[in-house]
């Protein structure tokens, strides 16, 4: 089904007519009136319109984390200098003159912010094809993150959509949709909508976070912990950050009298640098190499020397021997 949606065949006016061996005239203008009328039709449908942004509804299920953010803003800009060159995808509405969105809805907040007409393509989809076009031009266009695609999937679920849908709207296996549906009935919505899409963030990282619900609190602490980031912190930044307050609270709980810690590095304008993490067994340091590609391959070159060095720094302080 999922093939099909963007490139309908065109109704086939000759076989919809069974033939006459003779045709009388009147007939014959009839049927080219309407085959005429059946073309424009079909033109119109697959054509591009301009459309007021104000006719078209922002209904459906949401498959973004966020529609307001500076990269709207970005979009807009871009909008206004070059145009909008890839046109947004609605439906004919139950009231008349209205749309009801199927993609596109980040260039259409965009438009919304520029001014103007928006250029929509208009096709009459149902419910199901309407949903796996939605899905698949998301995935093709901005991949949503794993946590994205999690609400998806339970908001699809939740809504009714069968399995099928669910699998052909984002291109997964139902072994790969219920991966996701198992992290997100552990996760507190509030809690995800604080931390944000997290881009980067995979399963396992958000299963492990999972994990802790049931010995802290987890809302708790993600606010607590976000509300000492910056405004501008990523969004994967702020998962790491609450998984490092969440990971330390959970540890401290399960042996208050452990030196246990967990500890997040920032620089001194509060960007996320690295993690120490120190117990009774071991004191480790953890630089993501995604979040500081460069300080990563810089420490990595030097972390044996350095290590080395503190080593030696130590047993000169405390006067041991070789």
């Amino acid at each position: 089904m999922a093939r099909n949606i963007f490139n309908q065949p065109p109704k086939d006016d000759q076989q919809a007519a069974a033939p006459s061996p003779a045709p009388a005239k009147p007939a014959k203008l009839s049927g080219s009136v309407g085959g005429l009328r059946d073309s424009l039709r079909e033109i119109t449908a697959n054509s591009i319109r301009d459309i007021d942004p104000a006719q078209i509804d922002m209904d459906g299920l949401r498959d973004r984390l966020v529609l307001e953010d500076s990269s709207i803003d970005e979009l807009a800009e871009s909008i206004r200098k070059h145009g909008q060159q890839v046109p947004i995808m609605v439906r004919p509405s139950n009231q008349p003159d209205r749309y009801r969105i199927v993609y596109g809805r980040r260039r259409l907040a965009a438009i919304r912010k520029v001014g103007g007409a928006v250029k929509a393509i208009v096709r009459t989809l149902d419910d199901d094809a309407s949903l796996i076009a939605q899905g698949q031009e998301n995935n093709l266009r901005l991949d949503p993150s794993f946590i994205e695609k999690s609400l998806f999937i339970k908001e699809m679920q939740e809504a009714g959509y069968k399995p099928g849908v669910i699998q052909d709207a984002l291109g997964l296996t139902r072994q790969g949709v219920s991966n996701h549906r198992v992290v997100i009935e552990q996760l507190p919505a509030q809690l995800i909508h604080l931390i944000g899409p997290a881009h980067g963030i995979g399963r396992r990282q958000w299963g492990d976070l999972a994990a802790f619900s049931e010995k802290a609190n987890l809302v708790e602490i993600a606010g607590e912990t976000i509300a000492t980031l910056p405004g501008d912190t990523p969004s994967s930044e702020k998962f790491n950050a609450v998984y490092a307050a969440c990971s330390s609270k959970v540890r401290g709980a399960a042996k208050s009298t452990s030196r246990g810690t967990t500890t997040v590095v920032n620089d001194e304008n509060g960007s996320y640098v690295g993690t120490l993490a120190i117990d009774d067994k071991a004191i480790a340091v953890k630089v993501a190499r995604k979040d500081n590609p460069e300080f990563s391959q810089w420490f990595e070159k030097r972390a044996e020397a350095t290590l080395k060095q503190l080593f030696e720094e130590w047993r000169n302080e405390h006067g041991t021997g070789s």
